[in-house]
């Protein structure tokens, strides 16, 4: 009887403890798709957000990426690195204040060939006022911030 409370005890510490982490790549609660879903490489290639397609798909370090066309999705398959947004897809002035927070693809940044998404227009605003600073305060807090 003694084994099994301690087991059941044990189990439970881990479980919970698990469920504190965050995920590295943001996608929401009950949903599969980074960046919810748009194309990041358009983000380079055509300077807007663009929604993706379920069409072009790729699955990358756990999670459903989508683009616009094939070349974009090749192009992603080549160095998913190079595409994918700074800190998982969360909020880039969020990390910087060593927190997380969801992001909005449409509020987008491209700073020394990486992107950065923030929460919404007005956090980008203040994103923009000391970005450089913010990206190495964020640098700095990232990964340990999904603790």
């Amino acid at each position: 009887m003694k084994y099994i409370i301690k087991l059941l005890v044990i189990s439970s510490l881990i479980f919970s403890f698990n469920s504190f982490a965050k995920a590295p790549i943001y996608t929401g609660y009950f949903s599969s798709e980074a960046v919810s879903g748009y194309d990041t490489v358009a983000y380079f290639t055509q300077s807007k957000a663009i929604k993706g397609s379920k069409k072009f798909s790729y699955e990358y370090r756990g999670e459903d990426w989508y683009f616009s066309n094939s070349q974009h999705l090749a192009l992603f398959k080549q160095d998913p690195e190079k595409y994918a947004p700074q800190y998982g897809g969360y909020c880039a002035f969020a990390v910087a204040k060593n927190d997380t927070a969801s992001s909005d693809p449409t509020q987008w940044t491209i700073e020394d060939g990486k992107l950065y998404l923030n929460y919404n227009a007005d956090i980008k605003q203040q994103w923009l006022t000391d970005k450089q600073n913010f990206i190495q305060k964020a640098d700095q807090n990232w990964p340990h911030v999904l603790k």
